[in-house]
């Protein structure tokens, strides 16, 4: 039943409240018909510049994209799992293309873990160590910065702006940095990502105290006990196990970070990955792709049962 057909029904106060209401509803129409057009018009007109002075004509260029992915495709499949596993291909003739047996990091005289799969744990050291670093000065900062726990303005806002200024670069820029002041290699990642780590699990940690119960506190307080104990015994217990939940999430975060940064120097599986899209090697990138997407799924599902048990299944269910 519309509302034409209810307003005989109404009283004169409540035929004025809908009149006003289709008023400001076609108003709301209205503005967001306007905001959706202005919207167009700005994307297409970006589009339009960003093609415009592109030097290869991006739009006239967008066809052979196809032809890039038509480039990946091994002369035979077999070969992506020779490179992935550094077996020796039939079809090696000298050239980097087919030296997948060159790339093994031999444990003993014929045990040997394969490149890619060592670069792969290399990437996971990066991102797992930098992850741990931000989790323990994230942990201390957050604390700092936050408002029921820091009633002194100016340390609870020099810290924020502390992690503000920390993760105000993306991991890239500050990996670019460091690898001009300490070469290449893992370590300039490490400090990239952890910087950047500590920012964010920062912030999300000093908004999880904020919105916890203080009644703990406050039992504490009235005990005698001093800052630390409060924030230990207090608000620890309430906000470890969402601490724990950004900590898994922002692992998952890190693992692509540190594969990106790879690829501008940072070591890992981001270096190779690189080296073989631009030497055109076919096998070996496909390879590449296929154990970063495994390594990412596999670290999706980890991090997503490790939080469950850590939460508990009683904040998964749904509630009927």
């Amino acid at each position: 039943m519309t509302s034409t057909t209810l307003q005989p029904f109404l009283s004169e106060t409540g035929a004025l409240v809908e009149r006003h209401w289709q008023e400001l509803a076609a108003r709301r129409r209205l503005y967001t018909v306007f905001s959706l057009a202005i919207l167009i018009l700005a994307l297409s007109g970006s589009l339009w510049f960003a093609n415009e002075t592109n030097s290869g004509k991006f739009l006239d260029r967008l066809p052979h994209l196809f032809d890039f992915v038509g480039d990946l495709v091994p002369r035979d499949g077999m070969e992506i799992w020779r490179a992935m596993f550094d077996l020796p291909s039939p079809y090696y003739d000298g050239s980097l293309q087919y030296d997948y047996p060159d790339g093994r990091h031999y444990i003993t005289g014929s045990f040997y873990i394969p490149e890619y799969f060592y670069k792969m744990a290399e990437t996971l050291n990066i991102a797992i160590f930098s992850t741990v670093i931000g989790l323990f000065f994230g942990f201390i900062l957050s604390f700092i910065a936050a408002k029921n726990m820091t009633r002194n303005i100016w340390i609870r806002g020099m810290a924020r702006r502390f992690m503000e200024i920390l993760r105000a670069f993306p991991e890239v820029v500050l990996a670019g940095f460091f690898l001009a002041i300490l070469s290449l290699g893992p370590l300039p990642a490490v400090i990239a990502v952890s910087i950047h780590t500590i920012g964010a699990l920062g912030k999300l940690f000093f908004e999880v105290i904020e919105n916890a119960d203080m009644k703990p506190d406050e039992g504490l307080k009235a005990v005698g006990a001093n800052w630390i104990e409060r924030a230990w015994f207090g608000m620890v217990p309430q906000v470890l196990p969402n601490f724990m939940s950004y900590f898994l999430l922002r692992l998952e975060i890190n693992v692509r970070a540190s594969t990106v940064i790879g690829a501008v120097g940072g070591g890992g599986i981001g270096e190779q990955l690189r080296l073989s899209i631009s030497r055109g090697h076919e096998a070996k990138t496909l390879a590449i792709i296929i154990l970063l997407l495994l390594t990412v799924i596999a670290v999706d599902q980890f991090s997503a049962w490790l939080r469950r048990k850590l939460v508990g299944d009683h904040a998964f269910q749904t509630i009927a």
